[in-house]
């Protein structure tokens, strides 16, 4: 595959991947689109302090969907600020970093952290086999 396109494919996978954390002017995220960004076995890492949580797509969607679509987040964004990606042929692993701004239950709520993405060409495109996680410390 050529790497110009790939990068592409990429670039759009992962802005695409970001733009469904937005629940600006009301829009709730649809478990189906967070889901087709994701390989049917992908797996998802939080590394929050020492400790590391992991979870399949639907177990990552699920609760971050609720806390977008149930109000207590409000006026919520992420996106990616910069990146670097390293393609391999058919997989990559691009490292992000983001940032993230919103309501709160009524309070101001911002962060910033790095996502770093394994993707894997299939027959249906680029999608993220695994995603590792970890917001900066406040």
């Amino acid at each position: 595959m050529e790497e110009v396109a790939a990068q592409a494919e990429i670039d759009k996978l992962v802005t695409g991947f970001f733009s469904v954390f937005d629940n600006r002017n009301g829009l709730a995220p649809d478990l189906a689109d967070l889901l087709g960004y994701f390989a049917e076995k992908a797996v998802i890492a939080l590394s929050s302090g020492q400790d590391i949580q992991l979870y399949t797509a639907v177990e990552f969607a699920l609760p971050r969907i609720e806390l977008l679509s149930g109000g207590a987040l409000v006026n919520f964004h992420e996106a990616e600020t910069s990146s670097t990606t390293n393609i391999f042929g058919a997989i990559a692993v691009r490292t992000s970093r983001y940032r993230k701004a919103g309501v709160l239950n009524g309070s101001p709520y911002t962060g910033t952290g790095t996502k770093i993405f394994q993707v894997v060409a299939l027959g249906s495109g680029w999608r993220i086999a695994s995603l590792a996680w970890a917001d900066d410390e406040a």
